[in-house]
């Protein structure tokens, strides 16, 4: 980051080592040191302040680019996530001891993970998954609503 930052500006690296500059003046009998109001800032004082803009916003997009990568990972990273993701939401079923709920929650977790990675799948192509992994003793309810309901109108909500 040293090299990264004197690269742009070297005095930008006192500012974040030293800590920021304050214009100040002489107050009373030269006793005090007061800080200046903005108004009666000189030209230095401006540039320097600017220096202090520019240190903190270097420093909050290096921040902000660490925390990216280390909260979505690389864009590698974030393609693998979506490719096993999406084959999880391809291969999923109902296991034959599963409730309709605890399907209904390990569904939407899929989901909404590849929702989070930007990947939105519409919302008649859920619909019709759901559809699609109830099997056997649901197979009369699955006629009756496909039949019944708009699927491009349904939502899971109202599916569940």
């Amino acid at each position: 980051m040293h090299d990264f930052i004197m690269a742009e500006d070297s005095e930008l690296w006192d500012v974040i080592c030293d800590g920021l500059f304050v214009p100040t003046k002489v107050a009373g009998e030269g006793t005090r040191i007061v800080q200046k109001l903005r108004k009666k800032y000189n030209d230095a004082d401006r540039k320097t302040v600017e220096k202090n803009f520019k240190a903190k916003r270097f420093l909050f997009v290096v921040f902000w680019e660490a925390l990216k990568t280390t909260h979505e990972g690389t864009t590698q990273v974030k393609q693998s996530k979506i490719d096993m993701l999406t084959t999880k939401y391809a291969l999923f079923k109902i296991k034959e001891d599963e409730s309709i709920q605890d399907m209904h929650t390990h569904f939407t977790s899929i989901i909404n993970e590849l929702y989070s990675l930007g990947e939105i799948i519409p919302r008649n192509k859920l619909v019709r998954k759901i559809l699609k992994v109830l099997q056997g003793s649901w197979e009369s309810k699955v006629n009756a609503i496909t039949r019944d309901k708009d699927l491009q109108k349904l939502t899971i909500d109202e599916l569940i």
